[in-house]
């Protein structure tokens, strides 16, 4: 109980620094941690926690980071963003961008990870929010809550997928409720963000490099799209190729995991990306490339921080007492749910959330009364929405958003981490729902 009241306690503090004091964020994560970590565990394991959370938050995302600045900054200084959004916003009008770039995050997020789809495609919801006058807070958190909630309840993104191997739940099942899940809970999250980002009074400010750029100057708009498409596409394939019965196996096989990796194919982006460049203004790669380094580093600092401060938080092992307090319920599919919520709130990573829960209720789901095919699925889509309750400032994914779109931790909070709930309660009553019928 102490432990879980100190976690509780970190949490509140990390919130207040970043949002209301305006504290820089690396260090009130940093210290916030090394505080949390000398009060729950042995002063010898303090420092190897933190460096652990820390590098391994870095080797998970860092070059994916770096090569999806890269990316954005080419295609902000070439045009190719400018040039995108008047294509999007030819097709759908300037009022709807809104929901053009929710359709456009769903879609991106079947196949990859939230963090990459949002890295990548941060370039064009900023000039999608300048072209169309609609504020950047809106368009950050309608994109982030499609890709979102694609991330947490449908395989193959790694915390859904692994659990459904934990709790030998068959992936058909899975992905057919998970899509009829996702659809309506994403537009309820949609809607939400557009109450909530109406209710920010100072509206963040988006700089564009290309407020004169006539549009005869910008790149054509299949190039442009080029960087941004192909890295996707790669991503997907291979993604959806690993969940296929009868895998190829092979040179073929090791060329598509090597061209699908999200490193690999977003390194693929940044070369596309170069044709953008004029041949006159070639000898200006090298300066994207600095600019590229100088943004991706401050949002590295704190992605590896957030790492670090959900390192620490696992290891007080508020996993362990959250097990032992629900061993002895019998509450069906809010078991779970309020599982996973609570591992996800207190330590931030969704797919860690996932795992972890899965673990601790797969030997309960006889007790629970979900040991049937649709039983298991339906306790798994539980864990899922569970899962995104709630993204705040120890999810990586939580900086992700709030840095890659220059808007505050504070908007973040109010607007994007709000509609998480919602997601989130909204997927678990569907999921309650469909239990009626199907077990």
């Amino acid at each position: 109980m102490i432990t879980a009241l100190l976690v509780l306690i970190s949490i509140i503090f990390v919130i207040l620094l970043t949002s209301k004091f305006k504290f820089n964020a690396f260090f009130a994560l940093v210290l916030v941690a090394l505080v949390l970590s000398l009060a729950t565990g042995s002063i010898d394991q303090v420092i190897p926690t933190l460096k652990s959370g820390f590098g391994n938050t870095l080797a998970a995302i860092g070059l994916i980071i770096i090569f999806g600045t890269t990316i954005g900054v080419i295609l902000d200084k070439t045009g190719a963003t400018y040039a995108m959004a008047h294509f999007i916003l030819g097709l759908t009008g300037k009022v709807k961008a809104a929901r053009a770039i929710a359709v456009t995050g769903f879609i991106a997020g079947l196949p990859i990870f939230c963090d990459s789809g949002f890295i990548v495609l941060s370039g064009l919801n900023k000039s999608l929010s300048k072209a169309s006058g609609i504020s950047i807070v809106r368009m950050a958190a309608s994109l982030a809550i499609s890709l979102y909630t694609l991330h947490c309840l449908i395989p193959p993104h790694p915390g859904i997928t692994a659990a459904a191997g934990i709790m030998n739940t068959s992936l058909g099942n899975l992905v057919m409720l998970g899509v009829m899940i996702a659809v309506p809970s994403a537009v309820c999250g949609y809607f939400w963000v557009k109450i909530m980002s109406s209710k920010i009074k100072q509206r963040e400010v988006v700089t564009s490099e290309h407020d004169d750029l006539s549009l005869q100057n910008l790149p054509g708009t299949f190039k442009s799209f080029l960087p941004v498409v192909v890295p996707l596409f790669l991503i997907m394939l291979n993604s959806f190729l690993g969940l296929l019965p009868g895998k190829v196996t092979g040179p073929s096989d090791s060329i598509m995991k090597f061209l699908g990796d999200p490193v690999v194919a977003l390194l693929i982006g940044v070369i596309l990306a170069l044709f953008l460049v004029p041949r006159e203004n070639f000898k200006q790669i090298n300066d994207m490339f600095s600019e590229s380094i100088d943004k991706a580093g401050p949002i590295l600092a704190i992605t590896a921080a957030g790492g670090a401060f959900g390192a620490v938080i696992k290891a007080t092992g508020l996993g362990d007492q959250v097990s032992q307090f629900f061993s002895m319920s019998k509450l069906g599919l809010i078991i779970p749910f309020v599982l996973a919520a609570i591992l996800k709130t207190a330590q931030g990573s969704s797919t860690v959330a996932a795992i972890t829960a899965a673990s601790i209720v797969a030997p309960m789901l006889a007790a629970l009364g979900l040991d049937s095919s649709w039983g298991r699925t339906l306790a798994l889509l539980s864990i899922g929405s569970g899962s995104m309750m709630i993204s705040h400032a120890n999810d990586s994914y939580f900086w992700v958003v709030t840095k890659f779109s220059d808007i505050s931790p504070d908007s973040t909070l109010k607007v994007y981490s709000s509609a998480t709930v919602v997601v989130s309660v909204t997927s678990f009553s569907i999921v309650w729902l469909l239990s009626l019928v199907l077990v």
